[in-house]
């Protein structure tokens, strides 16, 4: 049986076909910060109508869970939160796709996304600001202390690398400063 690289499989084809895309969530936060259980991918897409048929093609349904084309279709018209999943079958690894629309903070993510070789592939991470920012935003949603834990690891692995100035401007912006608060360490 072969060896199947989680998220890799995903990536691997995005790049294929040259679709931006940047990993983000757990992933993002345990390359950041540090090691935790997840199942699933989180991948924000930059995805054109002229897009839809050359990725379909790269995820053939003897081989993964892919919408029809015409959901793909529906969820690129939403100007924000559109979503769908990609399921490989041998492995039961899921992506959530998650499209970039017009979203600001996306379309910054999408444009300072840093590139990275990953086991011998070449991927694509969210910036660790907006890594931060969107575990700010989900705890802001759902109270769920995972999101704590991964921003406070993340502040402690690789502090070295983010930009303050940037995202405490972002947290005041996005009204995320008691969620903030809450963290603990701060470096």
């Amino acid at each position: 049986m072969q060896e199947v690289n989680t998220f890799t499989i995903y990536t691997d084809l995005l790049n294929k076909i040259n679709i931006s895309y940047f990993i983000t969530g757990s992933i993002a936060s345990i390359i950041y910060g540090e090691p935790r259980l997840t199942h699933d991918v989180d991948l924000i897409l930059n995805i054109r109508a002229n897009d839809i048929d050359k990725f379909i093609s790269v995820f053939p349904l003897e081989e993964f869970y892919c919408p029809p084309k015409e959901v793909i279709k529906v969820e690129m018209l939403r100007s924000s939160r559109g979503h769908f999943n990609l399921i490989h079958h041998n492995s039961g690894f899921k992506a959530d796709i998650y499209l970039a629309g017009n979203d600001r903070l996306q379309a910054w993510g999408m444009k300072n996304r840093k590139e990275f070789e990953f086991l011998g592939h070449k991927i694509f991470l969210a910036p660790v600001e907006y890594v931060i920012i969107k575990k700010l935003e989900f705890y802001k949603e759902g109270n769920e202390q995972k999101h704590l834990n991964d921003i406070a690891n993340i502040l402690v692995i690789s502090n070295e690398f983010i930009d303050f100035d940037f995202l405490n401007k972002k947290i005041n912006e996005l009204g995320l400063n008691s969620q903030w608060d809450l963290i603990t360490p701060k470096i």
